[in-house]
């Protein structure tokens, strides 16, 4: 008797928490004046209000930020294109968040909705005392405020599956024990969320919890605000910044390190992000260099960015156009050339690839090609992040 081959160990691929797709949004959250349209007005060199008022940003105002990458600075002066589109991260304003928000407090509820549009955080702390700058909840305390927005997020995802279990209790409860495949999964869901709500109850964030592929699509279909990533920005004085010292960062890194360990902590200064981008590039290198500093910037974009797994990947034409798309990490092929158009993806059949690493250490396309250093992938072929790709479709046409 023919032995059977043992069966491949097939590892399944963890799901993610949150909505697929490429096209993702942050938003900026806390409590109202501790910088958040500052921090917007001078990341984003846009004009939303900015006065001491708590409900000066009503509607969330959404801006595309350009991903800093000397990659894609090197593939612009390679290809001298007229035309240069780098990758974006598309970041929210969303007006301060009051204690007493999930039940309607200050405008409470529309904020939250706000919230559950974008798929990442930038949690807002103030660390910096202003007499002209009035705190809503009297003095500066870090502490308390991290307390406030996580319990008032908690307390939204908590009303929402509350509301689930609520609208799905009697028709769980009728079904009994039995029931065909259908019952079976909806009383498997109806689980689920309420495993996912004791979680919660217990004063935990979504994203903190170990969850299996099957709990993560029904948490991704509930849209909870505790299971985005959040990246914490500490607004300091520009004094404070430029010293590198401030009494209340140690206090938030501890509270950090017990309640969500892991998450990134980006100290930055609004008062002096928004001298900088009041100068021409000429003055700004100069001053950054004469007081030798920078600006935070650039790491709190890349940090957003990484923190909603996203990567990019480059089109370049000699002379046209040189382009950052964004997508997922682990995107496979097709799900990249949907980025460039849905017709592309549909009728993809092979994409010529560049490594970017090889190309500069090659100088030119040419040369790449000549040293057999241009790969051909199928479309179930995984893209990396910098890949230079030419996508190669049944439309006769392709993009590079």
């Amino acid at each position: 008797k023919k032995k059977m081959p043992p069966k491949k160990n097939v590892v399944e691929e963890k799901m993610q928490l949150g909505r697929p797709g490429n096209n993702l949004k942050i938003g900026v959250v806390g409590l109202p004046n501790v910088g958040k349209s500052t921090f917007f007005n001078a990341i984003t060199k846009s004009a939303v209000s900015a006065e001491n008022y708590p409900f000066c940003t009503i509607d969330p105002s959404v801006s595309r930020v350009a991903v800093p990458d000397e990659r894609f600075d090197w593939l612009v002066a390679q290809y001298q294109p007229s035309s240069r589109v780098p990758a974006f991260l598309s970041v929210t304003d969303i007006a301060g968040l009051v204690k007493g928000a999930a039940e309607g407090a200050g405008l409470g509820n529309a904020f939250l909705s706000h919230i559950s549009a974008v798929d990442g955080i930038f949690h807002m702390i103030r660390a910096f005392d202003d007499p002209d700058v009035v705190h809503v909840e009297g003095e500066v305390n870090p502490d308390r405020d991290l307390e406030i927005i996580h319990y008032e997020l908690r307390l939204k995802d908590l009303a929402m599956l509350n509301k689930y279990i609520g609208d799905n209790q009697r028709n769980i409860d009728r079904m009994g024990t039995g029931g065909s495949a259908d019952d079976k999964k909806k009383k498997d869901e109806f689980a689920m969320v309420v495993k996912v709500r004791d979680w919660v109850a217990a004063g935990n964030d979504v994203r903190k919890g170990e969850w299996t592929n099957k709990e993560i699509a029904v948490i991704n279909s509930q849209h909870l605000l505790t299971a985005k990533p959040v990246t914490y920005l500490v607004n300091l004085s520009e004094r404070d910044y430029l010293r590198k010292k401030n009494k209340f960062l140690p206090v938030i890194k501890k509270w950090i390190d017990e309640h969500n360990p892991g998450d990134k902590l980006i100290p930055f200064s609004g008062d002096f992000e928004t001298k900088l981008v009041n100068m021409d590039d000429a003055e700004r290198a100069a001053y950054l260099k004469e007081i030798n500093a920078a600006s935070a910037f650039p790491k709190i974009i890349l940090t957003g960015y990484d923190s909603l797994d996203l990567m990019h990947f480059f089109t370049a034409g000699q002379g046209t156009e040189v382009r950052g798309w964004t997508c997922r990490k682990k995107a496979k092929m097709t799900d990249a050339a949907r980025n460039v158009h849905n017709d592309i993806a549909d009728s993809l059949i092979q994409v010529d690839v560049m490594k970017f690493d090889e190309l500069k250490a090659a100088g030119s396309e040419a040369e790449l090609k000549a040293q057999g250093k241009l790969y051909i992938r199928g479309k179930d072929a995984l893209i990396e992040d910098g890949d230079i790709v030419y996508f190669r479709s049944g439309l006769g046409s392709a993009k590079k």
